[in-house]
């Protein structure tokens, strides 16, 4: 398959090309040539669009697809269509399944569905057995049958003990261990941010300490042990404050946050809409500041979706009752853009979507670069849409979003020798 994205600014700040306007050919998967005016012969497919850019492929760091186990609200082959359509090439996906992704096996069923796709699972194992804290699993056997990072996401790991393990037998490894830092008594079954809005609708509030004693544990932890950690959906300014001095230390620490804790506060609640639980809860606009800021000076390496799908049936209930998550492939761009356009360059959205997480996960590199594997997402940043229903391939629709003015949209990638136009 030959094909040329003509006239396409590159934003891939690896690349000598970047923030320049050539024209990319591709051929069979390989980016063959970048140049100005390529001649081309009657069998290659020619790409032209206004406001043409095309970037290494993005990737989110945090999707839940539901199968095995809950295929109800998401099933892979469906979650791949929804990362395509939001202009992901690559996932990793979490291992909230049932069975857990906790064993080789495991992994292997996860990764079959790569074979035909133009979208990558890259798959995070579960950290510790059936995602119960108490027994870590075979972590050496699992890197070799392709596991990138371990984690029991959301069900963070509360023991001091195994998490010092934890560190120690990644630290000589390729991958690493990703924590979502709450601790869970503190947390004490909050739903929302502890704050003004939960005293005035009566709902337990999650504080903010419980978040961010966990990043001190983290950090001591992995001070202690000499190894690296991921800390993953920081919400608070004071996780925040910590991080950077951590990184300032010289500790190999990164982070990521949700793309809606980013702009969304605890007022979104107000009305006990349910589609606006998620964990971390949403916090305040200090809270906010502290992040984007934190995006800015390199603390927040990541900007994931949190795609978290679920049924109507969790999600349309009493606020005490209703499932955290909400889903987030098919807009995450588009509210990206829109809210952090005037905080940080185009250059550094894109590094938080593509470069950075292949960084942290020990991938392969994918820049834009003559000989180089085509793994490319296509999009115009300055396109203007509303996001309606009908945008969404997930089979669940628990998004906040739909009837979102939005800013900036995939058109189209390429990956595993297939383009894709959306």
């Amino acid at each position: 398959m030959k094909i040329l994205i003509k006239k396409a600014k590159i934003i891939d700040t690896s690349s000598k090309y970047n923030n320049k306007t050539y024209d990319v050919l591709i051929n069979n998967n390989i980016i063959e040539k970048i140049g100005k005016s390529i001649r081309i012969d009657a069998e290659t497919k020619v790409y032209k669009k206004d406001n043409l850019h095309i970037s290494q492929g993005w990737l989110d760091m945090h999707v839940n697809f539901g199968q095995p186990g809950f295929e109800q609200r998401e099933t892979i082959n469906n979650g791949l269509n929804a990362a395509a359509k939001g202009g992901f090439t690559e996932v990793l996906l979490m291992p909230n399944t049932y069975p857990s992704i906790d064993n080789g096996t495991m992994i292997d069923y996860i990764k079959g569905f790569n074979n035909n796709s133009v979208v990558k699972i890259q798959v995070a194992g579960n950290l510790t057995k059936k995602q119960k804290g108490q027994n870590i699993v075979e972590i050496h056997d699992m890197i070799s049958s392709g596991c990138v990072a371990f984690t029991d996401d959301k069900k963070s790991i509360q023991s001091n003990e195994l998490m010092k393990i934890g560190l120690l037998y990644i630290k000589n490894t390729s991958s690493l261990i990703m924590n979502y830092p709450n601790d869970k008594k503190i947390q004490n079954n909050g739903v929302i941010n502890e704050g003004k809005i939960s005293t005035q609708l009566g709902l337990r509030g999650i504080p903010n300490i419980a978040e961010h004693m966990m990043v001190d544990r983290d950090i001591t932890l992995c001070t202690y042990t000499d190894s690296r950690i991921h800390e993953s959906y920081i919400s608070t300014k004071e996780s925040v404050e910590k991080i950077h001095t951590a990184k300032n230390n010289g500790l190999n620490i990164t982070s990521d946050v949700a793309l809606h804790n980013i702009f969304l506060t605890e007022e979104s609640v107000n009305n006990f809409d349910t589609r606006f639980k998620v964990l971390p809860p949403l916090r305040t606009e200090d809270d906010n500041k502290a992040i984007i800021k934190g995006l800015k000076d390199g603390t927040i390496d990541v900007i994931s979706s949190d795609h978290n799908p679920f049924e109507i049936e969790t999600k349309k209930i009493e606020f005490d009752n209703a499932a955290f998550g909400i889903i987030g492939l098919e807009s995450a761009f588009g509210l990206i853009n829109k809210n952090l356009e005037k905080h940080m360059s185009l250059d550094q959205i894109i590094e938080k979507i593509s470069n950075n997480p292949r960084k942290i996960l020990g991938l392969k590199e994918t820049s834009i670069k003559e000989g180089n594997t085509a793994n490319i997402t296509i999009f115009n940043p300055d396109y203007k849409w509303e996001f309606e229903d009908d945008d969404i391939i997930s089979k669940s629709k628990n998004s906040p979003f739909i009837g979102e003015k939005l800013k900036g949209k995939a058109l189209a990638i390429y990956n595993n020798n297939k383009f894709l136009e959306l």
